[in-house]
Order: C-alpha cells, then sequence, then structure tokens
C-alpha cells in the first residue's frame, strides 16, 4: 500500500535473466510512509523466453505468467488479466533500464489528481547510451504528431508509467505489439482524462534491447506506434461516442 492506495505491477519480459532480479528486488524494497512494502503485487508476464527469466521471477516472489504469443502489448495485456483488482497499476519494463524507486514520484503524481502518470526520459537526466539515436528520434516524431492532432503537451512515450485501475479498464486496450504505449496515453486524451508527464532518469538497460537493438525491432516498432497513431486519429469520433461514460469511477 502507497498512501492508502493498493499497489500491482505489471512486467513484460523476454529473456531478462540478467536483469529481472534487479527490478524485482528494488519493486519489493521500496516502502511507504509505515516503512511497510509499498507495492501489493507483482505479476510478470513472461513472453516466451528461452531463459531463467520466468524461474528467477518466482523465486523472488512474482507472480508468473506464461505468454507465448510475442508482443510487448499482449505481454501486457496478459499480465493484466492476472492482476488483481487494486486502486493503481504500475508498468515496468524488465531490462533495469529505469531507477524503480522513482515510482513514487508517479503514485504522487496520481494521488495529486493524474489518471495516467508517464514517466518522462526526456524530462529527466539520461546516463550516456541510454538512449539510442533512433529511439530518440522515434519518440521526439511521435510526442510531435500527438502535439500536432491532439493539441496536448508530450514529450515521452515511456513505458515507466502508473495509471488508476477503473481507468485502465476503461480504456479497453487493444494492441497486441508496439502501439501499446501510444495507444493509453492517446485514449487517456481523447477521453478527457488527466495525463501528467514525471521527469523520470534513464540508464543504459541490461542486455540488447528487442526493439532498438535489432533493425527489425526498430523499424517493427516505428510502424507499430505511427500507425497506431493514425487509426486512433481515424477512429476518434467513433470511439468517444462508445465511450461517453467516461470519468465515472470512484477515486
Amino acid at each position: 500500500m502507497y498512501q492508502g492506495k493498493s499497489i500491482g505491477v505489471v512486467i513484460p519480459a523476454l529473456n531478462e535473466e540478467q536483469a529481472i532480479g534487479n527490478v524485482l528486488g528494488d519493486l519489493f524494497a521500496m516502502k511507504n510512509e509505515l516503512s511497510l512494502p509499498s507495492i501489493d503485487q507483482i505479476v510478470v508476464c513472461d513472453n516466451g523466453s528461452t531463459d531463467n527469466t520466468s524461474q528467477i521471477a518466482t523465486s523472488l516472489g512474482a507472480k508468473v505468467i506464461a505468454q507465448p504469443v510475442g508482443g510487448y502489448g499482449i505481454a501486457c495485456l496478459t499480465a493484466i488479466d492476472a492482476l488483481d483488482q487494486c486502486d493503481i497499476v504500475l508498468f515496468v519494463d524488465a531490462d533495469d533500464s529505469c531507477y524503480v524507486d522513482q515510482a513514487q514520484d508517479l503514485f504522487d503524481a496520481i494521488l495529486d489528481g493524474a489518471d495516467l502518470a508517464i514517466g518522462s526520459r526526456t524530462l529527466g537526466k539520461e546516463e550516456k547510451g541510454a538512449l539510442t539515436p533512433l529511439q530518440k528520434f522515434g519518440n521526439g516524431l511521435s510526442s510531435f504528431l500527438i502535439r500536432l492532432l491532439w493539441q496536448h503537451p508530450i514529450s515521452d512515450l515511456g513505458p515507466f508509467r502508473a495509471i488508476r485501475y477503473p481507468v485502465l479498464k476503461h480504456l479497453k486496450m487493444q494492441d497486441r505489439a508496439f502501439g501499446w504505449t501510444v495507444e493509453m496515453q492517446v485514449k487517456t486524451i481523447q477521453l478527457g482524462y488527466k495525463t501528467q508527464e514525471v521527469a523520470v532518469d534513464s540508464k543504459v538497460r541490461i542486455g540488447q534491447s528487442k526493439i532498438s537493438g535489432t533493425l527489425r525491432g526498430s523499424i517493427g516498432a516505428g510502424y507499430g506506434i505511427l500507425s497506431m497513431i493514425a487509426k486512433l486519429r481515424w477512429q476518434q469520433k467513433s470511439f468517444r461516442e462508445t465511450h461517453r461514460s467516461a470519468n465515472v469511477y470512484s477515486r
């Protein structure tokens, strides 16, 4: 619990045996105002790992769910389905590329009224080499398009983020691949929920990235993100009409 709110964590993971222990250790070490654990539950979705990611996560106390079909989005969806109802859901990558203790700043943003708190690497400090030039270009282009099309300030599509559980369920997330993060951000804007960016620091990840570490991954991520932006803009009117009951939930 954190400030009286239950916290659930979702971690999509693929061959992260070198890093998953650090991430889980930092999460379990987080303490609240009463010096008790801040995190109530952690669900790791093993997205087809061929190493010991699953075994390590299980041994450290996380709930591990297998999803053999590859894709960042489907891994997140699978983990969410296995998550018990809570107040706030925290999304963290398994590669140890962020400072997990900064999740408290995301929680504070939610408690101060935000529905979705995005950890912005652009606003924070970056360890040299943490983000590739291609990542920065793609992130900047996507952020620019969202600002242009929806007139909403945004600087990053960072995967380190927290969201109110009822809001997450109301978004009815669908993307199974690389469009996941932008789908969440744009849908919150479309439905009138409050999004807040919080500066977070980034560090060089452990191991090779499945996205920026390969040309195929970079192209796939770029296509997935840009096509999702186009899709959401095209479907905006019908999406709003289908979700007219937005913002009707208990904080």
